[in-house]
């Protein structure tokens, strides 16, 4: 995705996060379940979120800009110019995660450092795959705190009726009990050790007008997104590269979009499985902690936005559901789809593997820190 340079090689999209391995299994899932609960074709498209694969597309080409234009490549370099150790660069890197997430998204804050860390570790010899999996961490923990956060948040603020300060003081004992152990993992993973520079290769100039094209088009399609003016927003930015500069939609990762397609088809099909509702009716999870623990098991296996809708009809302690569907984030690579935003935008080998080894013991400790406010 960054510019071509002299002795540096990228990996594909189908490389990130281990191959197209996900992809083919949630094809799998949608045979499956064509089998057992056959649809007609406009049910089928109906299952998907296209407002949400329209965003997902336009970030994806406009991040494929900025990174074309070369300007994270002489950023990083000044970047790490005046940090000279690991820790540092990893509480700053999960640190700015935490905070954009709060305000502009847990997604757009990926889509803005995720690639800037993949630069950092081209030109330094840094753990790019536990760099990534902590700021994953991150934004889901500082997403959790406003209601804009991410979209379970924004659901369910309309939802409460609280005002804007309101939900966040709802939600900051547990926001803050997630960060506080963000930033002890970041502690723990991340030694204080000197940062190793790589050989200098040669690199392609910044193109300032792609950068100010791409920083252009990104205001404009934010903008767009906030006005439900998406078909229009989405036009403007592929019209806009295709004739202006081509190169950037062929190096758009169509592998994640096909994902984030077939994860709406399979798990709101799973959702509305007859079995599914008759356990969750059954169950008594009304409030308290067997809301918080249904929301938690309940995003690792539909992830926390589906989980939301699912739960909403039957828990009635919205408090218990918001916290419990922001600690489901982690865990499962599915708990939350920024996860996978940032393994596919990180395109490390053996991405989901590593994550889980992070994320899993993770979800254990934050889970039950946060329950004592139950």
């Amino acid at each position: 995705m960054s510019p071509p340079s002299a002795g540096t090689s990228l990996p594909s999209p189908a490389s990130a996060s281990g191959g197209n391995g996900l992809l083919w299994s949630l094809a799998g899932v949608a045979v499956v379940l064509a089998i057992l609960q056959p649809r007609a074709p406009m049910d089928w498209i109906g299952l998907v979120d296209w407002r949400t694969i329209g965003a997902l597309a336009g970030l994806l080409a406009i991040t494929q800009g900025v990174e074309r234009s070369g300007i994270l490549q002489t950023v990083g370099q000044r970047l790490l110019s005046r940090i000279t150790n690991l820790r540092t660069l990893g509480l700053l890197l999960t640190g700015g995660a935490a905070l954009l997430s709060a305000l502009v998204t847990n997604d757009v804050s990926l889509f803005l450092l995720v690639p800037m860390t993949r630069v950092l570790a081209a030109q330094a010899h840094l753990p790019l795959t536990r760099l990534v999996v902590l700021e994953a961490l991150a934004v889901n923990a500082g997403s959790a705190l406003t209601p804009i956060g991410n979209p379970q948040n924004l659901y369910l603020w309309h939802r409460s009726g609280e005002s804007f300060f309101g939900f966040i003081g709802m939600m900051a004992p547990a926001a803050a009990i997630m960060l506080f152990w963000v930033f002890v993992a970041c502690w723990l993973l991340l030694p204080r050790t000197p940062i190793t520079l790589k050989p200098a290769v040669s690199t392609a100039p910044v193109a300032p007008r792609l950068l100010g094209l791409s920083v252009l088009l990104f205001i404009g399609f934010v903008i767009a997104l906030d006005r439900n003016w998406l078909p229009a927003g989405l036009a403007v930015v592929f019209g806009v590269y295709l004739f202006a500069h081509p190169r950037v939609l062929r190096g758009i990762d169509w592998g994640l979009l096909a994902v984030f397609v077939l994860m709406f088809v399979d798990l709101r099909q799973i959702a509305d499985l007859p079995a599914i509702t008759t356990v969750l009716r059954q169950w008594s999870i009304a409030d308290g902690w067997r809301a918080y623990l249904a929301a938690i098991a309940t995003s690792q296996l539909i992830s926390n936005v589906p989980a939301t809708l699912l739960l909403d009809r039957h828990v009635t302690d919205l408090t218990a559901l918001a916290i419990g569907v922001n600690v489901g984030g982690f865990g499962c690579v599915l708990g939350s789809l920024a996860n996978l935003i940032a393994l596919r935008l990180a395109r490390v080998p053996h991405g989901l593997r590593d994550f889980h080894c992070i994320s899993l013991p993770f979800l254990l400790v934050c889970a039950a820190s946060v329950a004592v406010l139950l």
